[in-house]
């Protein structure tokens, strides 16, 4: 059990999720938190991580970090959503249990179920058929992850739990055209098209002085790049604005708009994050209690012996097959893109055109999990859709202050 003044890491504080995690739990009067940004630790050195955790020797762990993007990221940079993933994932979890942590929290991604799962997706969905092609590479490295979770439980008995969040949005939401997800990405589009109509380009430039713009634009049978800012010329960020879909008073999103998607605003998800790290353990999802001690070589001296457990894996005869331990974090509600942008053209006070370019992907048709196992564990979320869209505007214009 996690006291107060227990010390706490959470990898990928500055994110979406690991700063409303931080902020949750500072409301709940832990205190004794410690973050590094990426400059402070690379995750993805295993060197530096042990270092890490040889000098902070954190009680609990929070990986909230990861290596994201939406559907063009995850199509352009498929080796990296891999690779950078499964390194962030083994260091952290291999030396969280070298350095004895009690608690780990492992943040993944509804995009680990197959791509045609039954709707709404349950967890024991977890492959039975093919992923989404689009998002493959990190949904593999997810499965990899929550399964790293599972199975240090089953062999050494610690207690890792792995949480899989539906799509996310809210405070220090990921703006940037090149690879952010849909609801901020669209919200950006919607607000800078609205702002071209209007002429205000001081606001404009105010925009992309603090999130710049880039863009890999075919040129002559050449990609050239180019990047603007709030010094570029007018003509050049509006040439880098049209190529992802932003013009006078016209937006083009990406698909056809009827995919229906699954919100869940970040601070609730941080809330279901921090419940299930203060109150839920692994004999909790899998119903057995102490099972610790089932699985651990215990010494003559009573000591724990993490290097011999009584059994292997998750073949113990006495506990039979365990798999499928994650727990779905979300809403249980969806609505369609198209739905999803006159709600964010709403809260923008947008009254232009908003059209779908039907010869781009749209990702996986539909989305929506299964939240009764959360449910049962006592948690339900608390920010609905239409607030949470408003929400998230706010916070964008007051970032742009």
């Amino acid at each position: 059990m996690l006291q107060k003044d227990s010390k706490i890491y959470v990898a990928g504080h500055h994110g979406l999720v690991g700063s409303a995690i931080w902020n949750n739990l500072k409301s709940r009067g832990y205190n004794n938190l410690v973050g590094r940004s990426h400059k402070e630790l690379d995750l993805t050195d295993q060197l530096a991580v042990r270092r890490f955790f040889d000098e902070e020797r954190p009680d609990a762990v929070v990986l909230a970090a990861a290596f994201v993007g939406g559907i063009m990221a995850n199509s352009l940079y498929r080796a990296d959503f891999m690779m950078m993933n499964m390194k962030i994932q083994c260091n952290v979890i291999s030396e969280a249990y070298a350095h004895g942590v009690q608690k780990l929290l492992f943040l993944g991604s509804t995009c680990i179920y197959p791509k045609n799962a039954p709707q709404p997706m349950k967890e024991d969905c977890l492959l039975t058929s093919e992923l989404e092609y689009t998002n493959e590479e990190y949904a593999i490295a997810k499965i990899a992850g929550l399964k790293m979770c599972e199975s240090y439980n089953l062999q050494y008995g610690t207690d890792y739990i792995a949480v899989m969040p539906t799509n996310l949005y809210g405070p220090n939401d990921n703006f940037h055209l090149e690879n952010s997800h849909v609801m901020p990405a669209m919200m950006r589009k919607v607000y800078l098209a609205k702002l071209i109509a209007d002429g205000m380009w001081e606001d404009i430039r105010k925009d992309l002085t603090i999130r710049p713009v880039g863009a890999n634009i075919k040129e002559n049978g050449e990609i050239v790049r180019y990047v603007i800012d709030g010094e570029s010329d007018e003509a050049l960020i509006l040439k880098v604005l049209a190529f992802y879909g932003i013009e006078n008073n016209k937006v083009t999103l990406w698909g056809t708009g009827k995919p229906l998607r699954e919100f869940l605003w970040s601070e609730d998800m941080a809330d279901a994050s921090v419940h299930v790290l203060l109150n839920v353990n692994f004999s909790d999802i899998i119903g057995i209690e102490k099972y610790s001690s089932v699985h651990y070589g215990v010494k003559a001296d009573g000591v724990v012996d993490r290097n011999h457990s009584t059994g292997r894996g998750g073949a113990i005869p006495s506990l039979g097959e365990i798999r499928n331990c994650h727990i779905n974090v979300g809403t249980g509600k969806e609505l369609t893109i198209r739905e999803l942008s006159e709600l964010v053209a709403k809260a923008v006070d947008f009254n232009g055109e908003i059209l779908f370019d039907a010869e781009k992907p749209d990702g996986t048709m539909r989305k929506l999990i299964d939240v009764t196992k959360l449910h049962n564990l006592g948690w339900t979320h608390k920010v609905e859709i239409e607030d949470g869209v408003n929400k998230l505007f706010d916070w964008y214009k007051q970032s742009l202050s």
